[in-house]
């Protein structure tokens, strides 16, 4: 490491001198945020961030019934899935209402595994003992990576060409001085060019460091929790604890062992736990459904997808509404406080607004509003009623909490996904990006 980072390090990350916020977020102890937020958030157009918040746990289902496991549960069908590829996988309870999404890595025909995912519904499954399947787990770190010179940075670390690795590929790699076998995988949820590395948690901090070092000359910044679901928002990912929560939450058996309690907040009644949950066309994944296979919660996807209610779109708040929410703090009554980058900070999915008319009817919920420094916009995810979706429509978004004062913020429909004026990573032109090998 080099001599700007102390001994001590964060489980997977190096303990920086210049980093004063670190925390335990959702049990575990990573970087709330490391450079400013607002200069992270133009990093990702500009040059590329570094973020370890979801190193963690990685889940291996092995065996004959491991495919067959994750198709029973999932409303993907991973049997024609290709070996070395990594998909979105969308696992529902039988009222159809997302409980896990989690990207899926296949390692041969019998083998598939999964990081910084809720994999309780394929446990669950597993525990029946229908399944010849073997479950495996360890630690490891990921280090995710997006901007234009995302893949100069790693290929300088790496000294190896990384322009064949394609969008959902992922690959040995190693680096130079660390004896270990990492793994590197083309995806992001910025919308833009993007990786991940993966490697044992134990060379977590090394592996970070030497890729910070090389990356930090070239405008590289490290990216926290509390800046983390910026991407998502702005990019169309919907993403679970900040857009909505896991409907396992409606188990009692769940809830008695989970690691956090599920908090409802913002306008909409408490008492009203649905709208802290999603189904998959109201998070945009009705295109990943495969039909053709038996899975829980098909019945109730299949109706909802003949019959749709709501759907998701880009909330953009009025500039002027959101001073007054801000001037108010000045007064002896203010509004609820609205944090930056994440109006409600992380984790957040249980903070749900009413979304109404300009008559005051209800026609949907907003989800946590999110503002951007290269945008220079605060944008919300929200599902509405399909008969009042319309481009540039004005709605009102009931900022607060349920019982207290409440500030109606102007919002119109925007495009969805907001992002725009960069090249998606499923075709980014490769050749437009600066080599790392010298």
């Amino acid at each position: 490491m080099s001599n700007e980072v102390k001994k001590d390090v964060l489980d997977v990350e190096p303990y920086y001198p210049d980093v004063y916020k670190y925390g335990n977020i959702m049990t575990k102890h990573i970087t709330w945020e490391g450079d400013p937020w607002y200069e992270v958030g133009q990093s990702y157009f500009e040059n590329s961030y570094i973020h370890a918040g979801l190193s963690g746990l990685e889940e291996t289902f092995k065996g004959p019934d491991a495919a067959k496991l994750l198709s029973d549960c999932s409303i993907n069908n991973v049997y024609k899935w290709k070996s070395g590829k990594c998909k979105h996988l969308v696992a529902l309870t039988p009222d159809g209402l997302v409980a896990n999404h989690a990207l899926f890595f296949k390692d041969a025909e019998e083998s598939f595994r999964t990081t910084a995912g809720c994999s309780v519904p394929y446990l669950t499954a597993l525990q029946s003992g229908s399944y010849q399947c073997e479950y495996l787990t360890k630690k490891v770190f990921i280090f995710q990576f997006s901007g234009p010179l995302s893949l100069t940075i790693l290929e300088k670390a790496t000294q190896t060409s990384l322009r064949d690795v394609k969008f959902l590929d992922f690959c040995p790699v190693s680096i130079p001085g660390i004896e270990a076998e990492l793994e590197i995988c083309r995806i992001g949820m910025s919308g833009t060019l993007a990786y991940e590395v993966h490697g044992p948690a134990e060379l977590g901090p090394a592996v970070y460091d030497h890729i910070y070092q090389i990356g930090k000359p070239m405008g590289m910044k490290r990216m926290g929790w509390k800046d983390y679901t910026v991407n998502h928002t702005f990019g169309g990912f919907a993403q679970m604890t900040v857009n909505f929560e896991t409907s396992l939450y409606q188990s009692p058996e769940f809830c008695a062992n989970a690691p956090f309690p599920m908090v409802c907040k913002g306008s909409v009644d408490p008492k009203d736990i649905r709208a802290r949950f999603r189904t998959p066309l109201e998070c945009d994944w009705a295109w990943m459904a495969k039909l053709d296979h038996e899975f829980v919660g098909r019945e109730t996807l299949e109706n909802e997808i003949a019959n749709p209610k709501r759907k998701l779109v880009t909330l953009e708040f009025n500039t002027d509404d959101l001073a007054d929410v801000y001037r108010s703090q000045f007064t002896d009554s203010p509004y609820k406080y609205m944090d930056m980058p994440c109006a409600d900070p992380q984790p957040a999915g249980g903070h749900q607004d009413y979304v109404t008319d300009k008559d005051g009817n209800v026609i949907g919920i907003s989800a946590d509003p999110t503002f951007s420094s290269h945008f220079h916009t605060m944008i919300s995810h929200a599902i509405l009623d399909v008969d009042q979706i319309e481009e540039g429509k004005e709605v009102l978004v009931q900022w607060g909490d349920y019982g207290k004062k409440i500030k109606n913020l102007r919002a119109s429909i925007a495009r969805f996904p907001y992002i725009h004026g960069v090249m998606d990573n499923r075709d980014y032109d490769l050749s437009t990006v600066p080599s790392g090998i010298e």
